[in-house]
């Protein structure tokens, strides 16, 4: 009997990876079931990002879904409403079981970049919080689907995301409701950076990564942990201290010097991790 309490390696079930160079593109692959997070799927993603820490070849992280939607959120029709929620030790494990993909998803120092087609609900909408990056097409849609289902939208880190991203009082209008917003409301109030035709969408993924992948790894790496770190800084000094010890650190790098002279040289720069 497998034990679906624990990560499974690959190859994989749900998930299709695409290694292009220094990027990872990941998809969500139960179109039939809009992407909705299977327990199967819930513990691929643990072992992925788990994975993805030590994957220094690995830059940047492109994670979209199959088909006409990004994900559905939880798979409703794996929850035993007799056990998962009623017992609350074992309802605990299920929680924290997508809980931690979202924390994983914040820990590894690979930025990743959201491609959201169709439906972003629960916790799929939490998937995209937890990215670097949000593009969406005219399809998407946002919602924090659980308070419709008798619990609440304080639910895998979307109370701590959404108010950061879009303000208190839209992400009240949302948590509260329930209520869907689309793709146009969603660039207006900064949930995502871009919305782009169905068809420009993986490009628009690859130009943003590729942008990224400019930055030297270390420099890269250590960005998403400054934001990471400053969100909660208690003073602007602490968070300049932080940004100080940052810079003087890539500074001894060898990759420092290559962006240098490749600046002056008007070249790409050819970067070691060194």
């Amino acid at each position: 009997m497998k034990d679906l309490y624990h990560p499974q390696p690959e190859p994989y079930e749900t998930l299709l990876i695409r290694r292009d160079g220094a990027i990872d593109w990941l998809t969500l692959n139960r179109p039939e079931a809009l992407n909705a997070l299977s327990i199967r799927m819930q513990l691929e993603l643990q072992h992925y990002f788990e994975t993805l820490y030590r994957q220094w070849d690995t830059r940047v992280v492109i994670l979209r879904g199959a088909g006409r939607a990004y994900c559905a959120g939880l798979d409703i029709k794996e929850v035993d409403l007799s056990t998962d929620i009623a017992n609350p030790v074992l309802g605990l494990r299920v929680q924290q079981r997508v809980a931690d993909i979202i924390k994983l998803m914040r820990k590894v120092p690979q930025p990743i970049i959201s491609l959201i087609n169709g439906a972003a609900s629960g916790g799929g909408m939490a998937l995209a919080l937890a990215s670097d990056v949000r593009i969406a097409t005219p399809t998407a849609r946002f919602n924090a689907a659980f308070i419709r289902l008798g619990v609440t939208s304080c639910d895998v880190g979307t109370s701590y995301f959404l108010p950061r991203l879009v303000g208190c009082s839209v992400a009240s209008e949302m948590m509260l409701t329930g209520r869907f917003i689309d793709a146009s409301r969603a660039e207006r109030t900064g949930l995502v950076s871009a919305v782009v035709s169905e068809e420009e969408l993986d490009a628009a993924g690859r130009a943003m990564a590729e942008d990224m992948l400019r930055a030297s790894p270390l420099g890269l790496r250590l960005t998403k942990d400054g934001i990471n770190q400053n969100l909660n800084a208690p003073s602007l000094d602490a968070a300049m201290a932080l940004e100080d010890r940052q810079q003087i650190l890539c500074g001894h790098t060898e990759d420092v010097k290559e962006a240098f002279h490749a600046f002056v040289e008007k070249r790409a720069p050819t970067y070691k991790d060194r």
